[in-house]
Parts: C-alpha cells; structure tokens; sequence
C-alpha cells in the first residue's frame, strides 16, 4: 500500500466520523459534499473532513480501500456508512443519529467539532 493508502486508512480507523470530500467544510466544491456534510452537522457528529481535491491519488486510494467508486464517501466507526444520497435519506428518515449514538455511543455530540485531515503528508502515530 502507498503512504497515502496507510493515510487514508488511519483517518478512517482513528476518527469517529470521516467525510471525504469535494473541497472541505469552509471551502465546500460540490453539492453532493454540502448534502453529506449538513446531514453530518444537523444530526450533530463530530466530523473530520478529507479533501480529495489535492491529488487524484487521494480519490484512487479511497476508492480501492472502500470498494466506492464516488465522492463523498462517509465512515462512521470505521465502517463506510456511503455517499450523499445515502446519508440524506438516513437523515431524512431519523436513522443517522441512531447510527451515530450506535458506533459512537449516546454522548457523541458532547465536544463534536469539525476538523480538516490532510493525508498527504505522513500519519501522526
């Protein structure tokens, strides 16, 4: 695996809610990232974005890891929860909360705050 693909797997497996994204939360590229991340801040997760702008090897890696070939990809505890539309609808429906309490435990709003992981440069181990 490429130091990127190890970089993308430790977000993922390191961070309560992972958001690849088109851009990022202040700086939003593309509609399908802005759906995902306002069903992420309305059901109140803790989000950690990952632009996949930078370097196309960003989106390669992701996609083989995940086995999802579109962005945004959204990772809940480690597991791919999906794309934009998927997340909407769970929102919508009032299950991305139950998802977020269920992978992260009841008190998963408590302290959530938006950050920005870059996985161009090395992990932090």
């Amino acid at each position: 695996m490429s130091e990127i693909s190890d970089n993308i797997k430790n977000v993922i497996e390191n961070e309560p809610v992972v958001l690849f994204m088109k851009g990022t939360p202040e700086f939003v590229m593309c509609g399908n990232s802005d759906r995902a991340l306002r069903a992420l801040r309305e059901a109140g997760a803790p989000v950690t974005a990952v632009n996949v702008l930078p370097d196309p090897e960003i989106r390669q890696a992701l996609s083989e890891l995940s086995g999802w070939p579109t962005i945004p990809q959204v990772f809940v505890g480690g597991e791919l929860v999906g794309g934009a539309d998927i997340v909407q609808e769970l929102a919508e429906a009032g299950q991305l909360p139950e998802i977020l309490a269920g992978k992260l435990g009841e008190s998963y709003r408590d302290g959530a705050e938006e950050r920005v992981a870059d996985v161009l440069t090395p992990a932090q181990r």
